[in-house]
């Protein structure tokens, strides 16, 4: 049976957490490490851990001390996951139904399956990505919209030429591939970018399918991180796709994404 590890970083989040965790909790897959990474919060965020690490019927570790940041946090996480996939759920966020986790299992196995019976060698590797679509919520956790990224029904890492067309909370990376690839400190605000950008590069040269799971995977709150510090993110995610894709090719491509904003706009 497929093992799903999920990573909840947290800090001071006792008002959010309880949320995310309940929507762990419910969910009817049983193959489920929910480790729980906290940067040593000073609020009841550790408390609520632990109550919900008693009552939970799946296997929830629990660490709490200093760290560097975010994505510091991320890379202890991925470091510490046992599972086949890990997925980043972190505190506000939610899986968006009880059989979510149920559902990108079924999606690796079918098409591990399919693969299988196609090429009639025995059992093929996982796919080295499961993805889905995603809900913005509000503060409460009550349905927005749909994320205006949409996934594409094909996803390679040159999709993200066009923005970050999976959210990072509906992109479950096989853990083999994923412990290689650590989150860049560099980035404070989008190292989740680049991250999946690799991954996505590694499953090609590894000749590894994504697949979507054609469903909505999970929910986010609207105003995490990224949109609290929005220019400095934009810029981080500028010199990314610099990086992934060529600066003429990335100045080009946003001389057009400022071309049709303004189109719109009239």
């Amino acid at each position: 049976m497929i093992r799903i590890s999920i990573v909840t970083i947290t800090y001071q989040a006792a008002r959010s957490l309880q949320r995310t965790l309940d929507s762990v909790a419910c969910q009817t897959y049983p193959s489920i490490e929910h480790l729980i990474v906290d940067g040593a919060s000073k609020d009841d965020t550790v408390a609520i851990a632990q109550r919900y690490q008693k009552a939970s019927p799946h296997e929830v570790i629990i660490s709490s001390e200093p760290d560097k940041g975010l994505y510091d946090a991320m890379n202890k996480g991925l470091q510490r996951a046992t599972g086949d996939y890990i997925i980043f759920l972190n505190a506000g966020d939610t899986l968006h139904a009880p059989d979510t986790i149920a559902t990108v299992a079924r999606a690796a196995q079918t098409s591990t399956a399919e693969t299988s019976a196609a090429e009639a060698e025995g059992q093929h590797p996982l796919p080295a990505v499961i993805y889905g679509d995603t809900a913005i919520t509000d503060a409460e956790g009550h349905f927005l919209h749909l994320r205006t990224h949409r996934p594409p029904e094909v996803l390679t890492w040159r999709s993200f030429k066009k923005g970050m067309l999976v959210c990072h909370q509906a992109f479950y990376a096989r853990l083999d591939i994923a412990q290689r690839f650590p989150y860049d400190l560099k980035y404070r605000h989008s190292a989740d970018v680049d991250w999946c950008i690799r991954i996505m590069k590694e499953a090609a040269r590894l000749e590894l399918p994504l697949v979507n799971t054609h469903a909505v995977v999970a929910d986010f709150e609207e105003g995490g991180d990224t949109t609290q510090n929005h220019r400095a993110s934009l810029l981080e995610r500028y010199n990314i796709m610099a990086t992934h894709y060529g600066r003429v090719q990335t100045f080009l491509l946003h001389c057009w994404f400022a071309v049709r904003a303004l189109f719109r706009g009239l």
